[in-house]
């Protein structure tokens, strides 16, 4: 296991990852969040705000009410109501007598077969912030960057005291961000990485997932253009005489494991929404063609 790995696996313990900027990560692993949930805390002063506080598991919000101490909890940001980013936000609330604030909320009985990530119902936010709306402390701002796509409410957080920018799982540098529908939009996914990439003010991302992205615009524009790619690849795909997306998962996903593959299936069918969107196919019940 090399020095990063551990680091990452560093469970329950507040590390400083950047200036003003902590890290705490739940005890949650899987393939879909990786070594776990990281939650941000915010700040160094009399106050401080908390972002995505994860899952609802009594170790994580022990450590969590311990590294905040003596400092008054301002605020309880959340990026998205995943269950594995906001269902702390109200036992941490309860603890604290912290606003919950950030993302609306969003509940819907099929999200798909990521059952790991369905949506809290829980979620009850004090206030909901619009693109551009800010939260501020004893020497920090944080300001909503809306970018749905991963989620219609997917909310990123910027920093502009260090340059940072919190991006939830709209941008991670260890895999790219399912995609799912209904909920799921792959042309509001691509239209907030370009919202993303004309940010030339961000210089660090801190992903809820996966270590920091020190070159976030580089990563930005390969996702685009790795997209761009699964587009063509969908495309040949269709040409080869493969209509469902059954039939095409296994051929575009070749060495990707397996467990992954019906989440994959559902960022095909985001695709394939938006090409058909843009007049580039059209289907019929399950099969996918051209458009003449």
């Amino acid at each position: 296991m090399d020095a990063l790995t551990q680091i990452e696996r560093s469970y329950a313990v507040a590390e400083q990852v950047g200036p003003l900027v902590r890290r705490v990560l739940a005890r949650n692993p899987s393939p879909f969040t990786y070594t776990g949930t990281q939650t941000y805390i915010v700040g160094a002063g009399r106050d401080v705000a908390v972002i995505d506080p994860g899952p609802n598991e009594a170790e994580h919000l022990d450590a969590l009410v311990e590294a905040i101490g003596d400092a008054t909890l301002a605020a309880i940001l959340c990026t998205h109501t995943h269950r594995d980013h906001s269902p702390a936000a109200g036992p941490l609330a309860a603890r604290t007598d912290a606003p919950v604030i950030g993302c609306a909320p969003l509940t819907l009985e099929d999200d798909g077969p990521r059952a790991d990530a369905a949506f809290d119902p829980d979620y009850r936010p004090h206030r909901v912030l619009e693109d551009g709306e800010i939260v501020s402390g004893d020497g920090w701002t944080l300001a909503a960057v809306a970018t749905p796509g991963h989620t219609s409410n997917h909310l990123c957080f910027a920093l502009p005291e260090t340059g940072a920018l919190f991006t939830g799982d709209h941008v991670m540098g260890w895999s790219t961000s399912v995609v799912s529908p209904p909920d799921g939009d792959m042309t509001a996914y691509m239209a907030s990485l370009a919202k993303l990439y004309a940010r030339e003010q961000d210089t660090v991302y801190f992903p809820a997932h996966g270590p920091a992205v020190e070159k976030p615009r580089q990563l930005v524009r390969g996702m685009i253009g790795h997209r761009r790619s699964r587009e063509k690849q969908i495309l040949r795909q269709i040409e080869a005489g493969r209509h469902g997306i059954a039939d095409m998962v296994p051929h575009m996903y070749k060495g990707v494991d397996q467990r992954l593959w019906p989440a994959a299936g559902r960022s095909v069918l985001a695709h394939l929404i938006d090409l058909e969107k843009r007049g580039v196919v059209a289907h019929s019940e399950d099969r996918w063609l051209l458009s003449a």
